[in-house]
Parts: C-alpha cells; structure tokens; sequence
C-alpha cells in the first residue's frame, strides 16, 4: 500500500466524520420529530379506545354463551380501561402476575437480577405481551384474552413437604362446561408449570375444529446498556425433536411456519430466556419476529400454535415455562436433555467443544473456589491458556528465526536464478531450508492452531452471565462496553464513547506486529503485508469498541503476554549460535520420505517436458 492510498483512506475517514457531525439534527429539530411521534400515538391510541368500546358492545348485545366482561382489544400494546384483578404466584427466584382478564400471565420478574440502570428486571411487561387461545364456539370466533376468568384456586400450597403454589383459573360456558388454565410453581425454582384443560366444550366449541390455537406474543424490553449490541442475541429459538436448537434471524423481520414438530419454543434475549416447553412437542407452528419501534424495546416476536382438539370431554395440554438466565450450568440443570444449553452460542461445533469443556469447566472452578473478583478471574483463565499454548508460540518464533537468519542464503539463490527461471529458483530454496531442517509453513501452523480457542473465546465473554454487571477497574460491566468518555457525536462504525480496553488491545496488537515484523525476513512482498497486517488492529478498534470490555480485556491480556514471552524467547536465542546449529544440520544427509522422492520424480519429469518443449521451439 503506497502513501497516496494511506492518505486518500485517511481523508475518506475524516469526510465521514465531517459528515455526521455536521449533518446531525439540531435539538430543535429533534423536539419537532418527537412532538409528531407523540401525537400520531395518541390520535391511534384514541381510535383503538373506540373500536375496544365498540367492539365490546356488539359482543355483548349477541353473547356467545361465555362470560364476557372485561372485554379487551386484539392489540397487545393497549390497556384496557377495565379493573381486571391480578394475582402473584411468588418464590426466591420469580414473581409472576395473573391477570383474571384472559387468565394469562401478564408481568414476569427475575428477582435475582436487575436492569443495566438498576430497576427491577422484568422479562413480561404488563401492557407488553399477549397470551391465550383462539377458537371458534356459537358461529363466533373467541379470544380469551377478552374474558374474565374465575380463579378457583388462589395462590394455595398443595402440601406442606414442596410448598408447591397452585392457581387454577376457568372461564365458564355455563355451571358444567369451562375452559381451565392451571399454573404451578415451585419453590427456588425458575420452572412453573402450565395446564390448559378443556370440559365439557364440546357442544360449545363448534364441532369442525380439529384444534385450538395458542397464541404468544412479547415485545421484549431492554434489559442491557448496549441496545444494538443486546439485538443481536435476541430473538425465537426453538427445538426440534432429535435436532439441533435453531432461531431466526436475529437481525431482519422474518415471518416463518416450521416443517416439523418441536420441543420447545424460546423469546431469548442476550442473558434471560422465556421457553414455553411441551410434553407433546408443537406441530405446524407459526412465528413471526420484527424489531421493535418502541423506545426501550428490542423485538416483537409471536407464536401461533395449533393444539389438536378431538371435542371429547376433558382434554388436556401438559406445558412448562422456563424463565430464566442463559447460564450454562442452569440451563444445564433445568433442560439438558432438551438442549436447552445449546441456546448461548458458543460458535461453530467444531469450536464450541473448546468452550464446553475447557473454558466454562475453569471458569466455573475459579468462580467456585475463589473470592476473587471476576477480572482476575479472566486473567488467571488467560495465564492457563497462555501456559498450554506456549509450546506453539514458541516453535512459531524459532521457526521465523530460523528463516531470518537463512535470508542472506535466499537472496543468494534469488541473485543467482533470474525472475525467468521461478522454478529452479523455487527448487533451490526448498532445498536450502530442507537442508537446514526449516519448515516455511512452520511459524504459520501453530498460529493457525491457535485460531479455534481465539474465535472460540469470542463467542464466551460476550454470553457469559457470569460477567454481568460485574465491574473491574473502570469496566462497571464486564459483560458490556467500558466508557471512558462520550463523544458528542457518533463515529460510524464506531459509536459515541471510548473503550479503554478496546484502545488498550489495540496498542498491544500494533506493538505485537512490529515485533514479530522485526523477527521474520524481509521482502518487497512481506512488506506490502505488513502494511495489511497493520490495517487489521485499527478494523478491530472499531468492531471491538460496543463489544463486551471483557473479551477486550482477554485480547489486550493474551496479546501482552505473548510479547512477553517473544521478548524472553528472543532474549535467550543468539542468532549466530542458531545459524551454526542450521550449518551443522545440513551438513548431516538427509532421509528422503518416498512422497519427497515421488515429488523431486514430478518435478524433473515436468523439467525433461519443459526441455523438449524449448527444443522443439528452437527448430
């Protein structure tokens, strides 16, 4: 890369800058889109009042053989203006509302943790979500969410050994004929189980129905400090039965109708999962993911599940929700034989084993028999991994000295064949460092060997609960972006503060390269690399600055000991001592493998070919 190309980089950098700075709303401009925004919302807000009131109305004035008070729109953002009675099933873990309006779950609390600002940490929130069944009963079609439930049993322990709490909720046809939902939870548990019974129905719901259809519906809040960042783990996971855990796109609105049964179904956020779970698996379920416009929220996403219905008189769906942390071993305890440890992405499987047993087995050892706080928790894990790869570091170092100080003899061979002779050229330099015991690919490899634990790495910090809201120097969370500063504008593709840990591996990626630029052979062709190689840290000052300060801090770690231990290597290796050990070893014959012999056979078959061909051309 020559210096016109730097600086013409250089500029197009800067005009973007310019660019967005300059081009950015005034807060005048600002307060106008907001002013709109707001009045648009409540002309719809007003027009949706009216249509709940009147669709209330007409419901009313024909019947449909339910109790329907408590009306409510279809829309999952509105509140109706009816009082609906809310009971709280409770234990250490979970609080979950119930509303009598729809008999369905309406506000999910995860005691145990809170939000990046501090507040309560609230997966369900009231006005956000939407739960029940649709049907059709008496020529109408029913949504449960609009029916007021009776609640049979509030909140009542079964027996005094589990202290299990038992909410049944009915919506009655008449004295003998009900639609039940039964909740349980127990305690310390992340688990409730969940009950929809049918009995009696069958002279209500009309006798062409083969199914119900569950319907399930969040938009998911944000709960971490980085909104973009946290959309990318977000989004409907699921698993087939005897298959691997799938999700949709987590970065496009998708619409999608599955081919085949699955297990379970998950509205997964980057640390907290909610997993609707089935006894009989789902079939032919539909879903649906958008991204949020609301401000605070991530994704809309929904479900639609047919449950077969037969019209016999008491039928029954045996389900479970999990809601909980996308923690490896909870997840492990609560599903591992329904995968749902496969739900934190761990990268490729041909990575990931690294992660699941080498990674999360000492960083959970370390977090078990320690005290320490979890900063040097990842620096003790980087000091192991540092310890187990040093034998690949340092026969990469030994194998670009050794073609350093074999870079006179290369120049010689490339004096002494011209550019037209490439092949004998090529021929003779393989010879050289065959003699001398050198392998060209040798300071490649271990690096490449090393590739698998860096990608693998990449994908743990950033889904490690464990690191969450877990400060350590000026990082006050570890599992997100560290701010030294806010810019008061936004860089593209970089954002509006300063990672100091970003910054930091950064400095040690650049200090790195020069060193090991220091220690390979120089050439008009390694130096054009060079330049490239220079280009990679600065791509990363931007990728890494919103990525959790964690995995930054790995790197700047990893990469500070690696040149560590470069400067210690290179301090007890003497050049000279390592050419005269290179001298002694080609003096020595060489064995030939028979693959080398069958490759020198080609190759001078290929010269008597090249041969005759010049000859003929001559004539």
């Amino acid at each position: 890369m020559d210096k016109n190309t730097i600086i013409g980089l250089v500029l197009i950098f800067l005009i973007l800058i310019g660019f967005s700075y300059f081009t950015r709303p005034s807060k005048e401009e600002l307060a106008e889109m907001q002013r709109k925004q707001d009045s648009i919302a409540q002309v719809d807000r007003q027009r949706a009042q009216e249509l709940a009131l009147q669709q209330r109305q007409n419901q009313e004035a024909e019947g449909t053989g339910f109790q329907s008070e408590n009306l409510k729109t279809d829309s999952v953002f509105l509140q109706d203006s009816v009082d609906n009675k809310i009971i709280t099933l409770e234990n250490d873990k979970i609080k979950l509302h119930i509303s009598t309006l729809g008999g369905r779950i309406v506000y999910v609390d995860l005691k145990e943790y809170r939000t990046h600002d501090s507040l309560p940490l609230v997966l369900w929130q009231t006005d956000e979500n939407t739960f029940g069944l649709n049907f059709y009963a008496q020529n109408q079609q029913i949504n449960t969410e609009k029916f007021a439930f009776t609640p049979s049993t509030t909140a009542t322990t079964l027996n005094a050994q589990n202290g299990e709490q038992v909410l049944s909720m009915r919506l009655y046809a008449d004295s003998t004929s009900y639609l039940e939902y039964v909740y349980k939870l127990s305690p310390d548990s992340y688990m409730a189980d969940f009950q929809i019974i049918t009995h009696n129905l069958g002279q209500v719901i009309a006798s062409n129905s083969s199914f119900l259809t569950l319907f399930w519906g969040v938009n998911m809040p944000q709960l971490e400090k980085s909104k973009d960042f946290e959309n990318r783990y977000t989004g409907i996971y699921y698993k087939f039965n005897e298959d691997d855990v799938e999700n949709m796109s987590l970065t496009s609105d998708k619409e999608e109708t599955l081919p085949n049964k699955v297990q379970w179904i998950d509205f997964k956020q980057q640390f907290f999962s909610s997993i609707l779970v089935s006894d009989q698996g789902f079939s032919d379920v539909e879903l649906k993911s958008k991204m949020s416009k609301k401000e605070g929220y991530l994704k809309e996403v929904y479900a639609e599940i047919p449950l077969p219905y037969n019209g016999q008189a008491n039928e029954q769906y045996n389900m479970q929700f999990y809601f909980g942390p996308n923690s490896y071993k909870v997840l492990k305890e609560y599903g591992d034989e329904m995968d749902f440890p496969d739900l934190i992405n761990m990268g490729w499987k041909w990575i990931a084993w690294f992660n699941k047993y080498f990674v999360i087995p000492i960083f959970n050892f370390l977090e078990n028999h320690t005290s320490l706080n979890y900063g040097i928790i990842i620096l003790l894990l980087t000091l192991i991994i540092k310890l187990i790869l040093f034998p690949l570091t340092y026969k990469s170092y030994m194998s670009q000295a050794r073609m350093r100080v074999l870079k006179p003899q290369v120049d010689e061979i490339a004096k002494k064949y011209p550019a037209d002779k490439a092949l004998e050229r090529q021929q003779a330099t393989m010879k050289l460092y065959k003699q001398a015991g050198v392998n060209p690919m040798g300071g490649c490899l271990p690096m490449l060997l090393q590739m698998p634990i860096l990608i693998a790495l990449f994908y743990f910090f950033p889904g490690a609960i464990e690191l969450r809201q877990q400060s350590f120097l000026w990082a006050s969370d570890l599992a997100s972006y560290d701010s030294i500063a806010t810019l008061p504008f936004t860089i593209p593709f970089y954002g509006n503060h300063v990672s100091l840990f970003c910054l930091l591996m950064t400095a040690t990626n650049i200090i790195y390269m020069i060193m090991n630029n220091r220690n390979q052979p120089q050439n008009d062709q390694m130096k054009g690399m060079q330049t490239m190689m220079y280009i990679m840290p600065i791509m990363f000052l931007f990728i890494f600055n919103s990525y959790s300060s964690g995995l930054s801090y790995y790197y700047f770690i990893a990469t500070l000991i690696t040149i560590l231990q470069t400067w210690i290597i290179r301090k007890f290796i003497d050049d000279e001592k390592l050419l005269k050990q290179i001298e002694l070893a080609k003096s020595k014959p060489v064995k030939k493998s028979k693959f080398q012999q069958r490759l020198e056979e080609m190759q001078k078959m290929q010269q008597q070919r090249l041969r005759e061909q010049q000859k003929k051309a001559k004539k």
